[in-house]
C-alpha cells in the first residue's frame, strides 16, 4: 500500500484488517478520532508503537508527554510539520510491512 492509497481509504468506515496496530492508530488520527488512536497505541511496547504515541501527544499539545515517548521510541527528530510527521510514519510503517 501507498501513502495515497492509505490517505484514500480513510474514507472507509474503518481501517483495512491487514494494518498493523500503529498504522490502524494513524488511521484513526487521520479520520480525526485521536482518542481511538491513542487507546491503540498507549499500552503499545514497541519502538513504532512508541513513535505514533509521541506524535499523538505532540498533536495534542503535550510536548513534554511527546518528549517522553520520542525518548522511549528512541527518537530525537520529529518533522515540524504534523501533517509531514504523520505522512513520514504512516510511510515509513507501511515500507516496514
Amino acid at each position: 500500500m501507498t501513502v495515497d492509497a492509505f490517505r484514500a481509504s480513510l474514507s472507509a468506515p474503518a481501517p483495512p484488517v491487514s494494518l498493523a496496530v500503529p498504522l490502524q492508530a494513524l488511521w484513526w488520527d487521520g479520520k480525526g478520532d485521536w482518542a481511538r488512536a491513542h487507546g491503540l497505541v498507549n499500552d503499545l511496547d514497541s519502538s513504532e508503537g512508541m513513535a505514533v504515541h509521541a506524535y499523538l501527544h505532540r498533536k495534542e499539545g503535550a510536548e513534554w508527554n511527546a518528549n517522553y515517548w520520542y525518548s522511549r521510541a528512541g527518537r530525537s527528530f520529529h518533522r515540524p510539520a504534523l501533517e509531514a510527521e504523520w505522512e513520514a510514519l504512516v510511510a515509513g510503517l507501511l515500507q516496514a510491512e
